[in-house]
């Protein structure tokens, strides 16, 4: 009985300390490094964003356990992919690659740089419900629209506020909404690296 004791207590001792390891890349140009991810993010993650006339940025880093969603959004002038995963370095990948995925058939509104939410864009892979985002940042309030993924919904919905999600072809309104989608776009893709 003591040596079963023994051994439990001791499996516990080496497991209870434990913290996930991660690739953390913060962007193309940076060499990746391994980290130790501090407590409350058990989870590691890869992205990769096409933002129009920028190009393919990637980043990889620990993740929070209620905003590490695997899945992708195509903003009608972006898209980003991303996957998570918990155990040590498994984010040693990139993404999936967005530029060549064929439309599953779902449509959404989306907001082109000259403000006009009246564009649709094809939703492509697993992006299966159209979103809506709204928010003021820095004085300025700012939208956008387009394709998502039902788990990238299910970590931005609660977690950010403005966030909305619907089921059904162009079903998230074509209305104008003032915005900066290249701002937006980079805090939307921060908050999903960095909280």
């Amino acid at each position: 009985m003591d040596l079963q004791i023994s051994v439990f207590l001791l499996f516990v001792f080496f497991t209870a300390g434990r913290s996930l390891k991660c690739r953390q890349c913060p962007d193309a140009t940076s060499d990746c490094v391994q980290i130790t991810c501090p407590n409350g993010f058990p989870y590691c993650v890869g992205t990769t964003a096409y933002i129009g006339g920028i190009g393919a940025m990637t980043a990889k880093n620990c993740a929070p356990e209620n905003g590490c969603p695997s899945g992708s959004i195509n903003l009608g002038i972006g898209k980003v992919s991303s996957y998570c995963c918990s155990t040590d370095l498994c984010n040693s990948q990139d993404a999936p690659d967005l530029s060549n995925n064929t439309p599953n058939g779902k449509k959404c509104y989306y907001c082109d740089v000259n403000k006009n939410c009246s564009n649709t864009v094809s939703c492509s892979g697993s992006e299966d419900l159209c979103i809506k985002a709204t928010g003021t940042f820095g004085g300025l309030s700012m939208g956008v629209k387009g394709c998502a993924s039902k788990s990238v919904c299910d970590a931005a919905v609660p977690n950010v506020e403005g966030v909305s999600c619907c089921e059904g072809n162009l079903c998230n309104g074509a209305q104008s909404v003032t915005q900066s989608f290249l701002f937006l776009c980079c805090s939307l893709l921060s908050y999903f690296l960095l909280h």
